[in-house]
């Protein structure tokens, strides 16, 4: 991927193509469909597992899809995985911090990016080997949190939800693809009585987030 070619919405195309991978991760990690759900296959010269049910490929897609929408607009903080017990209580958020993201106007979104470095040459805005070597590095992490988190309930849920920025306004489209969720951003605020599980901080020129896993009491 050469620089000059490089817009913002390469970089937030690579962030979803990657967070698909990562919801799909999660599904079996937290065994929330049977492993017999799953199929193999690799991404980023990785072993992953993707759900094989055409309805929940389809979910996660638009889902992610919807996500990227509002990360075009640059109104997202964070993007969070959370998981739901069968009372609908939030027990664990696997969350994104995209709050470094390149602050870009809408009509800019397909103009080539451009970074100096300290001398004044041009650096790489998204560098793919080592981009795609950190994402690798993310899923071995993500790829193994089920060995080091607790065990859920029977009957969890999962859907996938959105902290906007201080100033950012709701999303408002028809049909709505977004619904305000009581409690799940204040709560992943602050993280009192929540124990907290740093995965990774990827920064591969401008695609820079951090990751990490919430673990809270439901009851």
């Amino acid at each position: 991927m050469s620089n000059e070619l490089t817009t913002f919405r390469t970089l937030v195309t690579a962030f979803t193509d990657f967070l698909i991978v990562a919801i799909h991760t999660i599904l079996y990690e937290r065994n929330i469909y049977p492993r017999t759900a799953f199929l193999s296959a690799r991404k980023y010269n990785f072993a992953v597992r993707q759900n094989r049910h055409p309805k929940v490929c389809e979910w996660i897609n638009d889902a992610v899809g919807s996500v990227e929408t509002e990360l075009l607009k640059g109104t997202v903080d964070r993007v969070a995985v959370v998981i739901y017990t069968k009372d609908n209580k939030p027990t664990e958020r696997f969350m994104f911090d995209v709050s470094r993201f390149p602050s870009v106007p809408t009509a800019d979104v397909d103009t080539p990016l451009q970074r100096s470095g300290t001398d004044g040459e041009p650096l790489a805005v998204l560098p793919t080997v080592d981009m795609e070597e950190q994402f690798r590095a993310t899923m071995g992490k993500l790829s193994s949190c089920g060995s080091n988190l607790k065990p859920l309930p029977e009957g969890c849920t999962f859907t996938v939800a959105i902290e906007l920025k201080g100033d950012g306004q709701p999303p408002i489209g028809h049909p709505q693809a977004w619904m305000p969720v009581q409690g799940v951003a204040n709560e992943s605020k602050s993280r009192q009585d929540k124990t907290a599980t740093p995965l990774r901080a990827v920064a591969a020129g401008d695609m820079v987030f951090e990751s990490w896993i919430e673990e809270s009491d439901p009851g």
